[in-house]
């Protein structure tokens, strides 16, 4: 058998093991989609979208950091949010704009490291089936395994985006990056 990308999930893994792997290969899909652009690049919108690759580099970090705080524990969410947030559902996607190329792609790169970081240690501590901090509407708390399918979720949705705004930008198609890619600013998040 030749050797698998780093993103590809387990063919044969835990319920953990293929939870995150899916998540990785999401995260690794929508940071080749949104890698090595310029400012205009990352500002590019698509008809009447006002969605922008920068928007959603900015709007994803801040999820990582918000489910792998405030949802999983109850802590606050820290920098660089707390110093920067002006407030709104749609402040990360609109304030993207007014940040540089090298600071949208620092702020995902370095969220999904404390978000992985934080994700494993909890998995270490309790598993998928663990209460966490975020609470129903009836008091219940969610699983852990709950906010790792958000992410999911929200990557999904999100890459999806990515997909149609990277083509318009300079005809980037794809599932999966090429075997060894990697961004030439920021890191490779695998996992």
């Amino acid at each position: 058998m030749t050797e698998l990308p780093p993103w590809e999930p387990p063919f044969a893994g835990t319920d953990a093991e293929h939870l995150l792997g899916v998540l990785g290969r999401l995260r690794t899909t929508f940071r080749w989609k949104t890698a090595d652009l310029d400012a205009a690049g990352l500002q590019a919108r698509v008809g009447a979208s006002a969605l922008t690759l920068g928007g959603l580099l900015k709007h994803l970090a801040s999820v990582e950091d918000d489910v792998s705080t405030r949802r999983l524990s109850g802590a606050r969410i820290g920098e660089p949010w707390e110093s920067v947030w002006a407030g709104g559902d749609d402040w990360a996607f609109t304030s993207a704009a007014d940040d540089t190329p090298e600071q949208l792609y620092a702020y995902w790169d370095d969220a999904v490291a404390r978000s992985r970081a934080r994700l494993d240690a909890a998995l270490a501590a309790g598993g998928l089936d663990q209460p966490v901090d975020l609470t129903g509407p009836d008091g219940t708390h969610a699983s852990l395994r709950r906010l790792v399918c958000d992410l999911v979720e929200e990557y999904g949705r999100h890459t999806g985006h990515a997909d149609l705004l990277r083509e318009a930008v300079d005809g980037l198609v794809g599932e999966d990056p090429p075997f060894g890619w990697r961004p030439r600013v920021g890191r490779l998040p695998v996992g």
